[in-house]
C-alpha cells in the first residue's frame, strides 16, 4: 500500500469511546479564537468561499474554470486532508423578517410597505428558493502542537485563497464563533437566531462551548438518526460511473432540505503514486504472461487475451500516463451526504430522491448501516474522516465533482432587484458596498427599464433608514418624459415642472456652503457660468477677453453673499446681467446682449430666485416641456441644482440617489455631458450615486464620455437588448455568449445584473398590486395615468 496513505489512515484511527451525553457526540476537544479546532492530535481550519457562475458560463469559460479548479486540487498539501463541503441551510423565517422585510413607521406609506413585504415573503416561501447555500474548504493535519498547526495553516490557507481568487471566488477564514455557528445551525434547525456565544465569557464561567451548539437529544439507529425533533440520514457514494457529468453535485444539493455534502480528499505524493502504478502494471503484465503461458502449454497459440485482463492493462497504463505526462495527481476521496427531514416518511422520500439522482448519473448512493454517527462526523465541516470507503481518483476525475453552480448577490441591507434565474434566490444588492455605486439601466423600449428604476426607488423610499445615523435616503429624478409623476406623488414626493411657461423657477446661481469641496467655491461656479454662457452664445464663440469679464462678474456677484456667510438673497442671472452692463468693456455688453433672452426675455425661467421646494425627500424634475432652446441650459441648471442638494445632504449625513431617465439626451450637448461626467466621478465622495436609464445603448457608446462612464460603473442592469447593442455590451463588459442569451428576445423584467464582478441572470414577476400600478407605464396596466390615493 502507498506509504503516505497508510500513515494518514493510521493517524486517523481513533479509539472508540461510548458517548455518555449529547455533548460527547461532538468530537471537538479544544478550540482557539482564530478558528483552529483540535481532535486528538489532529487540528483543522475552515475557509468559506463564494460561488461562481459555472452553470451559465460558455464552454471555453467552463473549461478554464475546470482547469483552475484542477490546479487548486493539485496544489493541496500531501501532509494534510482536505474536505470540500456544500451546506444547504433553510432560510430562517424570523431572521428573514428581521433583516429583509421593511418595518412599519406609522406613516401613510405603511400600506405600501405591507404590499412590498408580502411580495418578498411570497418569493421566499416558494419551495424552490427557501434554501441558502454556503461552501467551505476544511484543511486538517496531524501536528505536535497548535503553534506548528498554525504555521502550517497560514501557508496552506494563503495558497488556497489565492487559487480561489483566480476562479473569481471570494474566500474568508472562519473564526471559532463562525465555525460553531455552522454546527449550531445544523444541530438546532429552526433555532438559528438563538445562537449567542461569547468565548471569553464562557471561559470565565467555565462553561463548555458544546453546550451552546449541541442538540437536545441524539439517537443513532441502524440506517438513520434522530436529532432533537429532526430525522437525519447519512449516505455515501458507493459506486462511481466511468464518466460523471459535472452537474451531479449541483443536482444532489438542489434538494430543498437542510443537508451537507462533503468530499474528503487525501492527496498522494506523485512519486509514490507512480511507483504504485508501476507495480500494479507489472502485476497485470505478469498475469497476462502467465495466462499466455498456460494457453501455449495447451497448444493454443492463437488465443486472444481475455477482455478483463486487457481492460486492466489498458486502464493501468492510462493511469500511469496521466500521472507521468498529463500533470495529474492521485487522490483518495470519499463523498458523504447528510440530510435532515421533519419526519421518517419525509426522510425516506428524500433519500429515494437523492438515490435516483445518483442512479441517473450511473452512480450509487448507499446508506451507512450502523455507521450513522461516524458518517455524521465525516459529513460535517470539522475536518474528520471516519468512513473507510476511499476511492482512488485522478485530479480530473475529482474535479468533475464540481462544487460551483451560480453566483448569488445577497448583500447585508440590500435592495430587492429580482430573483436569480438559476437558483431562484432573491437578489439583494447594496450598491454602497461596491467600489463605486453609480450604475446604468439599459434595454430596448418596453423591456422594463423605468419599472426597474422605480422598483429600486420604492425599495429605498419605503426603507425606514438607509443612511448613517438612521436617516432615510433622498431620491432625485430627472424625468424628460413626464412618466414618474404617479410614483413620486404616490410616495409623497414633489414634482417640479420646469419649462419656459411654468411659474416654477430654479435659480441657476444657487450655491450651497461647501460647493467647492474645500476649494474656492467661486472658481467652480465661475466655470459653471462660463459653460452656461458658452452654451447660450454657441460653442467656441467666447473670446479670452469675454471669459475674463464673465469670471470677474461672477466674483463680484457672489462677494457680498459669501461675506454674509451664505445667508440672505442669492444672486441671480439677472444680477449677473446687470453686473455685465456695469463693466466698461464693450465685450461685456456683447455678452449681456447675447444672454438677454435668458435673463430678461421670454426664456428667463432660470434667471429668477428659486420659488419651488427643492428640499422634499423625493424630488422629480419634469423637463418634458423645456423645448429645444432651453433644454441644454435647463440640463446644466438642473444638474447644478442637484449638486447643491448633494452638498447639503452630505452635511446632514444623508445619502442621495439620482436617477436620470433618457440619459443619452445629456450627452447630445457638450457642456451637460462634461458636467455629468464630473458629477459621475465626484459624487461618491458626497455620499451620492447616479443611475442613468436609456434604451439607445448604441448612441450612448458613440460618446467617449458615456463609454468611459459605462465601463467605470460597478452596477448595470441589462434588460432585453437590440442585436447591435448586445455585441457592443459583450465586447465592453466581457459577457459570454451563454450569458448574452439572457438579454436576447426575453420578456419584460428579465435580463442580467452586473454587480461588481458578479454577472447574474435575473427575473422579476412583480404582483399587480397598488405599488405595481404606481410604477407601470404600460397603457394596458395603468389606470388613466392618475396617481392612486395614498395608501391607508
Amino acid at each position: 500500500m502507498i506509504k503516505t496513505l497508510q500513515n494518514t489512515l493510521k493517524q486517523d484511527k481513533e479509539q472508540f469511546t461510548v458517548p455518555k451525553s449529547v455533548q460527547d457526540t461532538i468530537p471537538i476537544r479544544r478550540i482557539w479564537p482564530d478558528g483552529i479546532f483540535q481532535f486528538g492530535s489532529k487540528f483543522s481550519k475552515c475557509i468559506r468561499f463564494s460561488d461562481i457562475n459555472y452553470a451559465i458560463a460558455s464552454k471555453e469559460d467552463k473549461t478554464a474554470m475546470f482547469l483552475n479548479y484542477s490546479e487548486l486540487l493539485n496544489a493541496l498539501d500531501t501532509g494534510s486532508t482536505t474536505k470540500i463541503t456544500i451546506n444547504n441551510k433553510r432560510l430562517n423565517r424570523q431572521n428573514f423578517e428581521k433583516t429583509i422585510l421593511l418595518p412599519p413607521r406609522g406613516d401613510f406609506l405603511d400600506g405600501y410597505r405591507a404590499e412590498y413585504n408580502a411580495m418578498l415573503t411570497d418569493k421566499v416561501t416558494d419551495s424552490s428558493n427557501s434554501v441558502v447555500q454556503e461552501r467551505y474548504i476544511t484543511v486538517s493535519t496531524h501536528k505536535k502542537n497548535v503553534d506548528e498547526a498554525r504555521t502550517f495553516f497560514d501557508r496552506v490557507t494563503n495558497d488556497i485563497t489565492s487559487r480561489l481568487n483566480k476562479l473569481d471566488s471570494h474566500s474568508e477564514e472562519l473564526d471559532a464563533i463562525e465555525r460553531l455557528r455552522i454546527l449550531h445551525d445544523f444541530y438546532r434547525v429552526g433555532e438559528e437566531t438563538e445562537f449567542h456565544f461569547d468565548l471569553k465569557d464562557s471561559m470565565r464561567k467555565g462553561a463548555s462551548y458544546k453546550d451552546a451548539i449541541c442538540p437536545d437529544s441524539m439517537e443513532f439507529k441502524k440506517d438513520h438518526f434522530v436529532m432533537g425533533d429532526q430525522f437525519g440520514r447519512v449516505l455515501f457514494l458507493k459506486e462511481f460511473a466511468s464518466y460523471i457529468k459535472d452537474s451531479m453535485i449541483n443536482e444532489l444539493t438542489e434538494l430543498n432540505r437542510t443537508l451537507m455534502l462533503s468530499i474528503d480528499v487525501i492527496p498522494v505524493p506523485t512519486d509514490e503514486a507512480v511507483r504504485e502504478m508501476q507495480n500494479r502494471l507489472l502485476g497485470v503484465e505478469t498475469n497476462v504472461t502467465n495466462w499466455q503461458r498456460r494457453q501455449n502449454s495447451n497448444n493454443n497459440f492463437s488465443a486472444v487475451v481475455p477482455y478483463d485482463l486487457e481492460q486492466q492493462r489498458k486502464e493501468t497504463r492510462e493511469m500511469l500516463d496521466d500521472l507521468t505526462t498529463r500533470d495529474q495527481r492521485m487522490m483518495c476521496a470519499v463523498v458523504t451526504l447528510v440530510h435532515l427531514a421533519d419526519s421518517k416518511e419525509e426522510l425516506d422520500s428524500d433519500t429515494e430522491t437523492l438515490q435516483s439522482i445518483a442512479r441517473k448519473h450511473l452512480c450509487q448512493l448507499s446508506t451507512l448501516n450502523w455507521q450513522q454517527a461516524e458518517g455524521l462526523v465525516t459529513a460535517l465541516p470539522l475536518g474528520l474522516r471516519r468512513i473507510d470507503a476511499l476511492r482512488t481518483l485522478t485530479t480530473e476525475a475529482l474535479a468533475v465533482l464540481m462544487p460551483f453552480k451560480a453566483q448569488e448577490i445577497r448583500h447585508q441591507g440590500g435592495v430587492y432587484y429580482g430573483q436569480n434565474v438559476i437558483s431562484k434566490n432573491l437578489i439583494l444588492a447594496n450598491r454602497w458596498e461596491l467600489l463605486n455605486a453609480n450604475g446604468f439601466v439599459l434595454g430596448v423600449s418596453d423591456s422594463g427599464k423605468s419599472f426597474t428604476a422605480k422598483r429600486e426607488m420604492v425599495g429605498l423610499a419605503l426603507a425606514a433608514e438607509n443612511g448613517a445615523g438612521g436617516l432615510p435616503d433622498d431620491i432625485i429624478v430627472i424625468d424628460p418624459e413626464s412618466e414618474y409623476r404617479p410614483l413620486i406623488e404616490g410616495l409623497g414626493g414633489e414634482v417640479i415642472e420646469v419649462s419656459a411657461t411654468s411659474p416654477n423657477h430654479i435659480n441657476a446661481m444657487d450655491m450651497e456652503q461647501g460647493y467647492g469641496d474645500g476649494e474656492n467655491p467661486v472658481v467652480l461656479k465661475s466655470e459653471f457660468l462660463l459653460s452656461l454662457c458658452e452654451q447660450l452664445m454657441g460653442s467656441g464663440k467666447l473670446s479670452a477677453k469675454e471669459k475674463s469679464i464673465i469670471d470677474r462678474c461672477a466674483a463680484q456677484c457672489y462677494r457680498e453673499y459669501i461675506r454674509r456667510g451664505y445667508t440672505g438673497a442669492v444672486p441671480t442671472l439677472q444680477d449677473f446681467h446687470a453686473e455685465l452692463l456695469r463693466q466698461p468693456e464693450p465685450e461685456a455688453r456683447d455678452v449681456a446682449l447675447a444672454i438677454e433672452l435668458f435673463t430678461e426675455g421670454s426664456l428667463n425661467t432660470f434667471a429668477k430666485p428659486t420659488n419651488v421646494d427643492t428640499d422634499a425627500r423625493i424630488l422629480c424634475y419634469d423637463i418634458r416641456d423645456l423645448g429645444w432652446q432651453l433644454l441644454p441650459v435647463g440640463m446644466l441648471v438642473v444638474l447644478d441644482s442637484i449638486f447643491n442638494r448633494i452638498i447639503r445632504n452630505r452635511q446632514q449625513g444623508r445619502n442621495t440617489w439620482i436617477y436620470i431617465d433618457e440619459i443619452y439626451l445629456l450627452f447630445q450637448h457638450e457642456y451637460s455631458a462634461n458636467f455629468l461626467f464630473t458629477l459621475w466621478k465626484r459624487v461618491r465622495k458626497y455620499r451620492a450615486c447616479c443611475t442613468g436609464i436609456t434604451q439607445n445603448v448604441d448612441d450612448l457608446l458613440q460618446s467617449h464620455t458615456a463609454r468611459t462612464m459605462l465601463a467605470n460603473s460597478e452596477f448595470l442592469v441589462m434588460l432585453n437588448q437590440a442585436a447591435t447593442d448586445r455585441t457592443e455590451l459583450a465586447r465592453l463588459l466581457n459577457i459570454s455568449d451563454n450569458q448574452l442569451s439572457y438579454i436576447t428576445n426575453v420578456d419584460s423584467g428579465r435580463g442580467l445584473i452586473k454587480c461588481g464582478s458578479a454577472i447574474v441572470p435575473f427575473m422579476d414577476n412583480f404582483p399587480k398590486n397598488r405599488l405595481y400600478r404606481l410604477m407601470t407605464t404600460k397603457p394596458s396596466d395603468s389606470d388613466g395615468g392618475h396617481a392612486p390615493g395614498r395608501a391607508a
